[in-house]
This record gives structure tokens, C-alpha cells and sequence, in this order.
């Protein structure tokens, strides 16, 4: 069982990393809060990860930190939450925002993240409300080459990062044409942000989510 992976970063996408070591390539599937810690590509990274075996192969999930790890093993625990749902939740939620939720029976706040719906929310908020304590973990985040956390700029041009924050948005389960819209709204109203594919992500997501 594979529990941690080091190497170089060889693609780095929002929804995905592709980490070789010894000379094979890891496709790591990752939450936008992960994929925010990367280093940038040709950098070193170490990051925790979930093997899951499936029939049609294995399945290699990332996280910047044990407690992300922990929150996916828990949320994935639930019955009709797969890996799809829990990075999806974990790309929207801090672990400390899910743990807010879940202690103060906060259904709409997960219901809001895309694709997850009220039924998932509520058996989430009563199946995990006893068990909240084992979500409040810590541990050291994502290295970069240079030993420190980074959540470090796409580098790409405007046009490129507005595309990526699309791309990264359908992946969630939003609506092609309704991120498209949020991207354009974000960029239309502050242009620097159009520069970092986390800020255009995370505003995006605001709007989406109906925050302020």
C-alpha cells in the first residue's frame, strides 16, 4: 500500500499531478486545496496519498497534508460518498470549515458544494457528527524544493488561466456554460486576479456558492 509518494513534479493540473520517482510517472488525483500547495513543475513535492484499488485498476488520491487524508478516509466512509464526492468537497471546505459544518448540523453549507446534493449532506452531518474529533488534525504541508509551503502562481497567461479555472470548475461537477460565466464575471470585474489561477478559482467558487 502506497502511503506517501516523493518526487518531481512532471504535470501539475488542477484536478491532477503526475509525480516521477525512479523513473515511472504516479498520476495523482488531487483537491484544489492540494493542487494550491503545489510547487511548480520540475520541483520536488512529497504528498500523502490514498491508494484505492477499483476494478478497472488503482487509483492514486493526494493531499498536502495528513488531515486531508484523514477527512477523504472518513468522507469516502459514508455510503454513496465516493472519491469524487470527497475531493469535491475538500476542493470547496477547508478541513476546519468541514468541521465547522458538521458540529453545528450546517447541511446547506456541504449541500452547496457542487454535486454533492441534500441527502449526501445529511447522512454526511449525522454520520460524522460523533466522529468530528478525528477530523482536527495538522501536519506539515506540501514541500518545495526549497523546504517551505508554496502556493505558487500558474505562470500562464491570462487567457490560459481563465481556461484552467474553467477546467478545474467542470471538474467539481459545475456546469460548463455557468463556470464560464463565473470565470468571465471574476475577470470582467478584477482584472489582476485573471493572473493567478487560485484567485480566479476561489472567487469563482464565491460566486457560484452565493458568497460575498
Amino acid at each position: 500500500m502506497i502511503a506517501t509518494l516523493s518526487g518531481t513534479v512532471a504535470v501539475r493540473e488542477a484536478s491532477r499531478v503526475v509525480i516521477e520517482t525512479g523513473g515511472v510517472g504516479y498520476e495523482v488525483f488531487i483537491p484544489l486545496s492540494t493542487y494550491y500547495r503545489l510547487p511548480g513543475v520540475g520541483e520536488q513535492v512529497r504528498l500523502e496519498i490514498r491508494q484505492i484499488f477499483r476494478d478497472d485498476g488503482i487509483m492514486l488520491y493526494g493531499f498536502s497534508e495528513p488531515g486531508e487524508k484523514r477527512a477523504f478516509d472518513l468522507l469516502t466512509s459514508i455510503q454513496h460518498v465516493g472519491p469524487r464526492h470527497a475531493l469535491s468537497i475538500l476542493s470547496v471546505l477547508t478541513v476546519d470549515e468541514l468541521v465547522s459544518a458538521i458540529a453545528h448540523d450546517d447541511v446547506e453549507r456541504i449541500d452547496a458544494v457542487p454535486g454533492v446534493g441534500p441527502k449526501v449532506a445529511e447522512r454526511l452531518v449525522r454520520e460524522l457528527r460523533d466522529r468530528v474529533s478525528e477530523l482536527r488534525l495538522a501536519g506539515p504541508g506540501v514541500l518545495a524544493s526549497n523546504g517551505a509551503p508554496r502556493a505558487g502562481r500558474d505562470g500562464a497567461g491570462g487567457s490560459r488561466v481563465l481556461d484552467d479555472a474553467i477546467s478545474a470548475l467542470i471538474n467539481l461537477g459545475i456546469k460548463p456554460a455557468e463556470a464560464k460565466q463565473a470565470v468571465d464575471s471574476v475577470a470582467a470585474h478584477d482584472s489582476a486576479a485573471a493572473e493567478d489561477l487560485e484567485v480566479v478559482i476561489r472567487k469563482s467558487l464565491a460566486v457560484l456558492l452565493g458568497e460575498k
